[in-house]
């Protein structure tokens, strides 16, 4: 239909405007009060909604009348001075899909799809037609196939009248659709989130990894079916939290980053085998740790623990006042070769875009 080409052509429009500043809505925090939403309210400027517009106006109707800028709205009011000159700016608040959003991320990044490892252990039920069948409920009753049948029949026995076409179904033509069961494998994916909440790490940080995190989990989603996510805090202890008190704890203590590391071990050992899972850690931390023996024992875990089953491990250091910023230079050096360890800075909202794209560019 015309409508259904026109809404398509209406929907490629947005896209290109969200393209257009993308970076600039990498960075909305408000675009993610929804939470748990699979829509996303995006305000989009320099588009109408198309209307219809019925006949002319003339001289009358509303807002017709002897009044000039700045006059009073009534008798009682007081004028403001004289209005502006320049053109208003449209903005529409248009529902994109994450689905929709996370394509464009990896058109506008130059994403590659990613390719799951491990066996397909999560799978699905669904019904598929696959066939037809002369037994079924009515509701699958195959009307196009059975009208043919009704309509050959009675042009066989002679009963059809061309002149008075009518066609009467009887119990022998009825045709009905016929499925069966299938089990549909799904590539299903963790993401562990770690993140620093000393005293280090303020509000400020928080809202940057919020922001990431937010496009971590619509990318990762998009690539797999089923995606579980989960959520460790640490100063020089580390525990496993829910979402919001990821978000909005903070401590005062020292950091230890060993103690995350060792947690995220704990949840893999006891959930999530590397032959059934597709594993991602992402670490977020101003960069300060407690000593050098600390960086040292990371650096063992990483090898020997936690490399060996992951897919990636994304290490984030997000800038502050407070803090050293030296564990990102102690990654680099020990694993610059491994393709699994990547590292960014995100010193304000506008790193944001670039460090997803160093995530996710390799397509791991």
């Amino acid at each position: 239909m015309r409508i259904e080409k026109d809404h398509r052509r209406f929907r490629e429009i947005v896209k290109g405007r969200i393209r257009e500043d993308l970076r600039r809505f990498l960075t909305r925090g408000e675009l993610f009060g929804r939470e748990g939403s699979s829509v996303i309210s995006i305000p989009v400027r320099g588009i109408d909604l198309p209307t219809f517009r019925y006949g002319e106006n003339g001289d009358a109707g509303v807002g017709a009348g002897r009044a000039a800028t700045g006059d009073p709205v009534d008798a009682r009011g007081e004028g403001i001075g004289p209005g502006g000159t320049e053109p208003g700016r449209h903005i529409l608040e248009v529902d994109v899909s994450l689905d929709e959003l996370a394509d464009i991320l990896g058109e506008e990044l130059r994403l590659p799809r990613i390719q799951p490892k491990g066996r397909h252990s999560l799978t699905t039920q669904k019904d598929r037609y696959s066939g037809a069948r002369q037994a079924g409920p009515e509701s699958l009753r195959h009307f196009k196939r059975t009208f043919r049948r009704a309509l050959r029949r009675q042009i066989i026995m002679g009963v059809y009248d061309p002149d008075r076409p009518r066609v009467v179904f009887e119990r022998r033509d009825k045709i009905y659709r016929s499925w069966k069961t299938v089990r549909k494998p799904q590539s299903n994916a963790v993401i562990i989130y770690m993140m620093d909440v000393s005293g280090s790490m303020g509000d400020e940080q928080k809202e940057l990894v919020r922001i990431e995190a937010f496009w971590i989990d619509a990318w990762l989603r998009r690539n797999y079916e089923g995606v579980e996510s989960r959520y460790i805090v640490h100063d020089v202890r580390a525990a496993e939290v829910d979402r919001h008190t990821f978000f909005h704890l903070r401590e005062d203590g020292g950091t230890k980053i060993s103690s995350a590391f060792r947690c995220a071990q704990g949840l893999l050992d006891l959930r999530y085998a590397a032959d059934e899972w597709n594993i991602y850690l992402f670490h977020f931390s101003d960069g300060d740790n407690s000593s050098e023996s600390d960086n040292r024992e990371c650096c063992r875990l990483l090898r020997e623990q936690l490399l060996p089953r992951i897919n990636l491990f994304g290490y984030c250091q997000v800038a502050s006042a407070y803090g050293s910023g030296s564990f990102i230079n102690v990654l680099n050096e020990h694993f610059q070769a491994d393709p699994a360890v990547i590292t960014t800075r995100v010193n304000g909202k506008d790193d944001i875009y670039d460090s997803i794209r160093g995530f996710f560019s390799p397509g791991r």
